[in-house]
C-alpha cells in the first residue's frame, strides 16, 4: 500500500499536467500485450519509444485472463500482465493501464467474459449481480497494478475507470463504484475517465472531481472547447486519438493518409495536450479473441489483424506514418530498431487433405448434452468456436423447407453427411428433399465473434430458436462443442488423424472440406505472412497455435506469423477450412490486408 499522503506522480490544475510538480505532457502510444507476443514485447516498447512516445497505455482483458468460471485469473505466460508492465518501466517509458473491466477494443464480448454476460444481469450497471464478479476480479487484477505504481517504483501513472460509459449508460453509481473499487484496492496514481466529446457521452461518463479525458480520430479542437466550457481547470487529454482504423470481414482495409493523421495530432499536442495514439502498434486478434460490431442487426466481424495501418505495422515495421508522426512530436537522436524484422523466402507449399469436417470434428472428444432443444454457447460453458448439433427427424416425401429461426451467427447444414446449405440471420432458410424416413440432420453452428461495443455486448450464440421442418419444430438434440480456442496438440492430432493411436488411410478424404496439413523446414525463424489461394474460409495453426481466422471475401489475404511460433527444423500448419480447401499454403515475404480505403472516424 502507499504511505499516507503520498501523491500521485501526475496532477493537474489550471488546465495544465503536471509530473512530480514539473509541467508535463503525456505522449503516449496504445499497444497492447494480448496482441503481441511476449517474446517480442520488448522489441514493440522499443518502436513506441523511437515514435518519440513517453508513455504505453494497455487495456487489460478480462476474458483473457479468466475465459472460465471455474478457473482462477491466469497471469502467466502470454497473460503476465506484470512482467509487460516492468519491461515497458525497464524501456524508460510510464504505463497508462485501462482494467475496464469493459475495453471495447474490437476483443471479443469487449473484454467481458462470456460465462458472466450469460447470465440475467445488467452488465456495465450498479447491478449487484454484475459489481460483486467484477470485484472478485478486481481483487486480483489491482493489487498488481498497483504494486507497479509510480509511488511504489514502479512505471504505472495513471488508471482508467471503465471505458467509453458515455456511449454505453448512464449509471452513475456505477461509475463511482468503479473509481472506489480502483481506490480501496490500492491504486493512488492519477484516475481518469475517457469518452466521447460530446455532450451526451460526456453527461454519461464522466464524474466530478475525476480528469476528463476524450477519445476522438479528428476535430480535436472543437472538443478542447467544450472540455474548456465544461471542466475549465483540467487539461486536454485525448485518452485515445485514432490515427487509423479497424477493418471487418467482407469491406475494405481502412486507412488513414499521413498527412490527415499528423494534421490531427499536432492539434492536440498544440498549447500542452496530451495523447495517446491509438493504435500506436496494433499487433493480431490471434485465435478467436477477434471482435464484432452490431450495425443495424447485423453482425460485422472483425478480421484477425489488428495492423489498424498504424504508424508500427502488424509485424513491427515502421511505416510513412511512423516516420511523420516521429517528426511532428520532435523525436531526435538515432533508431534503435531496424525498419522491418527478418523474413522467411516466399514458398509454396502442398496442402494435403487429411480428414473431412464433420469426421475430423467427431474425432474429438466432447462433453455431448442431450435435450429437446439445441443447447446454445452459453449452455454448454463454450465462449468461441462452434457447436455441432444432431437430431434424427423423420421428413415427409418431396420438399420442405428447414428453418433456422434464431441462428448466431451462421450454420452449415448437412443431411445424412450432405451438405444443403448454409443458414444465417438474414437467410435462415433452406430448402430439403425427403422420403418418409428418418434423416440424420446436422447442424454446425459458428460464432463468427462477440460483440464488443453498443448495447449487443453480451448477446449469446448457437441455435436461440427453434429449427421447424416447415411449421413442425424438430426435437431431440445432441449438441457437441468444438472449443478450438481450447484445442490442445491431442485436439488437433485426433482432428486430422495424426496423433499416437490414430489411423488414417491416405486418400479417404471425399469432400473439399475439412482439415489439412502442410509441412515447413525452417532453418532459422523468422516472420512469415500464410495465404491460402482457393481455400475459402477456416481456421489455420501453426506448431499447435491458433493463428486466427482466414476467409476469401477478404479485406484481408495474408495471416502475420510471428517468428517465435516456428522452430529451426520442422514445422506443421493445421488448415481447418469449413467450405472448400486449396491446394496449397502460401508463404510470403510482404502482408496483403486488402484494397485500400481512407476513413476518419468522426462524432457528429
Amino acid at each position: 500500500m502507499v504511505a499516507a499522503g503520498v501523491t500521485s506522480a501526475l496532477t493537474w490544475g489550471g488546465g495544465r499536467l503536471y509530473r512530480h510538480g514539473a509541467p508535463h505532457r503525456i505522449l503516449s502510444g496504445a499497444l497492447h500485450y494480448f496482441r503481441v507476443h511476449p517474446e517480442l514485447w520488448r522489441d514493440r516498447i522499443r518502436r513506441l519509444a523511437d515514435l518519440g512516445l513517453n508513455t504505453v497505455d494497455t487495456y487489460v482483458p478480462w476474458n483473457f485472463h479468466q475465459p472460465r468460471e471455474d478457473g482462477p485469473p491466469r497471469f502467466d505466460g502470454w497473460r503476465d500482465l506484470e512482467r509487460f508492465i516492468r519491461t515497458v518501466g525497464e524501456e524508460g517509458l510510464d504505463v497508462v493501464v485501462r482494467p475496464g473491466p469493459y475495453i471495447c477494443a474490437e476483443w471479443s464480448n469487449g473484454g467481458l467474459p462470456s460465462w458472466l454476460t450469460a447470465r440475467d444481469l445488467a452488465i456495465r450497471s450498479s447491478d449487484p449481480a454484475f459489481t460483486s464478479s467484477v470485484g472478485r476480479w478486481f481483487d486480483d487484477l489491482v493489487p498488481r497494478i498497483a504494486a507497479l505504481q509510480a509511488s511504489e517504483g514502479g512505471p504505472v501513472v495513471a488508471v482508467q475507470i471503465e471505458n467509453e460509459f458515455g456511449s454505453y449508460g448512464d449509471d452513475h453509481a456505477y461509475l463511482r463504484w468503479n473509481r472506489q473499487a480502483l481506490s480501496e484496492r490500492g491504486i493512488r496514481e492519477l484516475l481518469f475517465t475517457a469518452d466521447g466529446p460530446t455532450e451526451l457521452m460526456l453527461d454519461g461518463g464522466t464524474l466530478p472531481g475525476t480528469l476528463t479525458a476524450v477519445t476522438l480520430g479528428s476535430k480535436p479542437d472543437a472538443a478542447r472547447r467544450l472540455l474548456a466550457d465544461r471542466r475549465p481547470d483540467e487539461p486536454f487529454v485525448v485518452a485515445e486519438f485514432w490515427n487509423g482504423w479497424f477493418d471487418h470481414w467482407g469491406k475494405r482495409h481502412h486507412v488513414r493518409g499521413v498527412d490527415s493523421a499528423v494534421h490531427t495530432l499536432r492539434d492536440i499536442v498544440a498549447d500542452g495536450g496530451s495523447v495517446s495514439v491509438y493504435m500506436a502498434h496494433g499487433g493480431t486478434n490471434f485465435g478467436l479473441w477477434a471482435g464484432a460490431n452490431d450495425h443495424e442487426g447485423r453482425l460485422e466481424a472483425v478480421v484477425t489483424s489488428y495492423d489498424s495501418d498504424a504508424p508500427i505495422a502488424e509485424d513491427g515495421s515502421l511505416t510513412a506514418k511512423f516516420h511523420a508522426v516521429r517528426e511532428a512530436l520532435g523525436a531526435r537522436g538515432p533508431l534503435r530498431s531496424p525498419a522491418r524484422m527478418p523474413t522467411l523466402p516466399p514458398a509454396r507449399l502442398p496442402l494435403v487433405h487429411h480428414t473431412d469436417l464433420l469426421a475430423g470434428l467427431r474425432a474429438v472428444p466432447a462433453a455431448t448434452t442431450t435435450a429437446p432443444r439445441p443447447a446454445s454457447f452459453e449452455q454448454l460453458g463454450l465462449d468461441a468456436g462452434m457447436v455441432l448439433h444432431t437430431a434424427h427427424p423423420r421428413i415427409p416425401a418431396g420438399e420442405h423447407r428447414l428453418v433456422l429461426t434464431d441462428v448466431r451467427d451462421r450454420a452449415l447444414v448437412f443431411v445424412d453427411g450432405t451438405p444443403v446449405g448454409v443458414a444465417e440471420p438474414d437467410s435462415p432458410e433452406l430448402r430439403v428433399d425427403g422420403t418418409g424416413g428418418v434423416v440424420r440432420l446436422e447442424i454446425l453452428v459458428e460464432n463468427l465473434g462477440r460483440v464488443n461495443y453498443g448495447p449487443g455486448i453480451g448477446g449469446h450464440k448457437g441455435l436461440l430458436g427453434p429449427v421447424l421442418v416447415d411449421r413442425r419444430i424438430v426435437q431431440g438434440w445432441e449438441s457437441a462443442p468444438v472449443a478450438l480456442q481450447e484445442w490442445a496438440a491431442e485436439e488437433l492430432a485426433a482432428a486430422v488423424a495424426t496423433g499416437p493411436g490414430t489411423t488414417r488411410v491416405a486418400g479417404t478424404a471425399r469432400t473439399r472440406a475439412g482439415f489439412a496439413v502442410a509441412e515447413l523446414h525452417v532453418d532459422t525463424p523468422a516472420d512469415t505472412f500464410l495465404a491460402l489461394p482457393g481455400s475459402s474460409r477456416g481456421l489455420v495453426w501453426v506448431n499447435g497455435f491458433l493463428l486466427g481466422r482466414y476467409r476469401e471475401i477478404g479485406p484481408q489475404v495474408t495471416l502475420y506469423c510471428p517468428a517465435p511460433l516456428l522452430r529451426a527444423g520442422e514445422n506443421t500448419v493445421t488448415i481447418l477450412d469449413l467450405e472448400r480447401l486449396g491446394g496449397e499454403l502460401e508463404l510470403r515475404d510482404r502482408p496483403e490486408l486488402g484494397p485500400p480505403q481512407e476513413y476518419v472516424e468522426e462524432f457528429d
